[in-house]
């Protein structure tokens, strides 16, 4: 394979330390015969019989599974995080990014989801006994999975007719 054939194959990246949807994706991944990397920075389980998936183990860090998929994003490949930076990140790179929840992350939509995300940082750090107040992230649901499946499932049928292959 050329290089530019790689260009034009279709990967998974997971941002795979708090990602609930890991199943999922393997089985997606397994059904349209996708290279799927899950990147995390200790030992996460992954199907031992699908030899395209493979389990990218970075040293520990801020950022560093962030900054290997960020480094590896482009148009075709599509990154599931939760991480509003690294899906900045791959949205910049042309990656469609997908959050476990189902959410797009796209240009039209990323720089208000940063602001908004580096408000509440600033907002958190600046009063921290009232941290408490702006809420957590909400359950995940059975809502969330179906919608993540979707988004996926939809991601994957658009990449191939713009061209990309598996």
């Amino acid at each position: 394979m050329t290089h530019s054939d790689e260009n034009k194959t279709i990967c998974i990246y997971v941002d795979a330390d708090a990602c609930p949807v890991k199943n999922e994706i393997y089985k997606v991944a397994e059904r349209h015969s996708i290279r799927t990397f899950v990147v995390a920075n200790s030992y996460i389980a992954i199907p031992r019989d699908e030899p395209l998936i493979e389990r990218v183990i970075v040293p520990a860090g801020l950022d560093v599974a962030d900054d290997w998929i960020a480094e590896r994003s482009r148009a075709g490949c599509i990154v599931i995080t939760a991480d509003i930076p690294l899906a900045h990140r791959g949205v910049t790179a042309g990656a469609v990014v997908i959050a476990p929840d189902g959410r797009l992350f796209s240009a039209a939509n990323i720089g208000n989801i940063l602001a908004t995300r580096n408000l509440m940082d600033e907002l958190r750090s600046a009063n921290p006994v009232s941290a408490g107040q702006f809420g957590g992230a909400k359950p995940f649901s059975a809502r969330d999975r179906s919608a993540f499946l979707s988004a996926l499932d939809l991601a994957i049928v658009r990449l191939k007719r713009d061209g990309f292959t598996a």
